[in-house]
């Protein structure tokens, strides 16, 4: 059984890859002519040249396969730049669906976002997740949706952003700092009340695990037509995501409160440079919290999930970078 990457060069696709080889499935991967160096396994994968707005090229990866999986996404846009989620994420995923129709490909799962909502208030990210999930529901595929919370583990190099190696690099060490002292990681707070910062939750998802339950799906009848909401097994506070990455890296942090209100209105004046660590809307999505509870699809699927700890950070060391 073949099936259609498109996103295969990305984090969460390397993972995907390696979970449709060992379940005997052949993926066919839409490819950057930039990107092959990306593509996990490529002597047991078939290759696509071509970009998620290239139809010629869509059809070719297509036709031929029993299932598509759509998992472009995109950290920061740059409007500027014509990097936008409305391009990339929405129409993105809207054309594939079309093409997938007319080429006879049923089988279509999703990665959208676990927040994704249709509120004018939200990120431009989370907007676009939605507008994909509502693309994706009318139409007469076999669709499944799944919503992840936050990823973490080794994105096995290529440059591929992960979310906990990103707050290394671009948090803890964005400016020289003596290593005698500890540093002042910012623990954000909304309103006027310190006591609360960095209480907000994430349940934080191995991208193994992430990769294992959408080859589940895949398939799983029984989830068609369903929307999946998947995190780790236990919510790990802002200030607990900080501590570990410190302790696994040799850092030594102290959080200090930070007015969010602060915080953002710096991020708006700033996060349209690619150097300034992150968007003002990356920053309101992480302070809203991420959590859901996904025992039932771990007990359903047998999947012991790979805990968010010290030992499963490893890959953050100066010699795994």
């Amino acid at each position: 059984m073949k099936v259609a990457l498109i996103g295969g060069t990305g984090y969460v696709g390397s993972y995907i890859i390696d979970e449709l080889i060992e379940n005997n499935f052949t993926p066919r991967i839409l490819v950057r002519k930039e990107s092959h160096s990306k593509v996990i396994q490529p002597d047991k994968c078939e290759m696509i040249n071509g970009d998620v707005e290239d139809e010629e090229a869509l059809r070719e990866t297509l036709s031929g396969c029993e299932a598509v999986i759509y998992l472009i996404a995109l950290i920061r846009e740059f409007p500027a730049k014509k990097i936008t989620n409305e391009r990339f994420q929405f129409r993105g995923s809207e054309r594939v669906a079309k093409i997938a129709a007319e080429v006879g490909v049923k089988r279509y799962l999703l990665m959208s976002a676990l927040g994704a909502n249709p509120n004018p208030s939200s990120s431009n990210y989370m907007n676009a997740k939605h507008l994909s999930e509502q693309c994706i529901k009318n139409t007469e595929l076999n669709w499944t949706i799944i919503r992840p919370s936050s990823l973490f583990g080794d994105p096995r190099g290529e440059g591929r952003p992960e979310f906990c190696m990103m707050l290394d690099k671009l948090m803890l060490n964005l400016l020289p700092f003596p290593s005698f002292l500890p540093f002042p990681a910012p623990a954000f707070f909304q309103g006027l009340n310190p006591l609360k910062a960095g209480k907000y939750s994430l349940s934080m998802i191995h991208a193994k695990d992430v990769a294992s339950i959408f080859i589940k799906c895949l398939k799983d009848d029984d989830t068609i037509k369903s929307t999946l909401e998947i995190g780790g097994l236990k919510e790990i506070s802002w200030t607990e995501i900080v501590t570990s990455i410190a302790k696994v890296t040799g850092q030594k942090v102290i959080m200090v409160p930070a007015p969010f209100a602060v915080v953002a209105t710096i991020a708006g004046l700033f996060d349209r440079f690619s150097w300034f660590p992150a968007g003002r809307e990356q920053l309101e999505d992480l302070v809203k919290g991420n959590v859901c509870d996904s025992s039932e699809i771990f007990k359903k699927y047998q999947i012991d999930p790979i805990p968010f700890n010290i030992k499963n950070l490893s890959y953050l060391n100066t010699k795994g970078q």
